[in-house]
């Protein structure tokens, strides 16, 4: 692959011009996916999966001014495509059972089950905690009212619907990462 310079998807992504935006990520995804297939020998729908997930992530920093030279933003969305692989590759193994395995799994008692949904609980909660107050206020209100509308929240909050979305989407993606993360040490 050659060097590009991907530099105007940053500002386009920073200034929210979409169509600049999705213009690039039309051009950068089958590179991406591409490199993935290629170096990493992923499979075209994993391939695809992690490219998405890692421009989450990338746009996640990017939206926190963590990208600090932006010419060099090709190399960073490779870096994290292959990262991203890595992690799903290495959570793919983890679930190869064999039938020997499966069937001992299924006679475990109940007690396992439920040890692991508290360990999971506590997980989330320490995640939750460590979530800035504004964020963590409006997720534990989405907890709590899990049936609450967008309109809802919005008044609740005294914010517009779509800052609703755009800030529970990213907080739950913050989540999953912390999640991710403490559920791997």
């Amino acid at each position: 692959m050659s060097k590009v310079d991907y530099s105007e998807l940053v500002d386009a992504l920073v200034d929210g011009d979409r169509e600049k935006a999705n213009e690039l990520v039309k051009e950068i995804f089958p590179r991406l996916e591409k490199y993935l297939r290629v170096v990493m020998g992923a499979d075209d729908i994993s391939a695809r999966e992690c490219v998405q997930q890692a421009f989450v992530d990338v746009y996640d920093q990017i939206q926190m001014d963590n990208i600090r030279n932006q010419k060099y933003i090709f190399g960073y969305f490779i870096k994290a495509c292959r990262n991203e692989y890595l992690r799903y590759s290495s959570r793919q193994h983890k679930f190869l059972f064999d039938s020997e395995s499966i069937h001992e799994y299924e006679q475990q008692p109940k007690q396992i089950q439920n040890l692991l949904d508290e360990e999971r609980q506590r997980l989330l909660r320490e995640c939750i905690e460590e979530l800035e107050e504004e964020s963590r206020e409006l997720i534990v209100y989405f907890f709590e009212n899990p049936d609450a509308t967008t309109k809802e929240a919005s008044k609740h909050f005294n914010i517009t619907g779509a800052n609703v979305r755009t800030r529970k989407y990213r907080i739950t993606q913050k989540l999953h990462r912390c999640y991710k993360w403490k559920s791997s040490e």
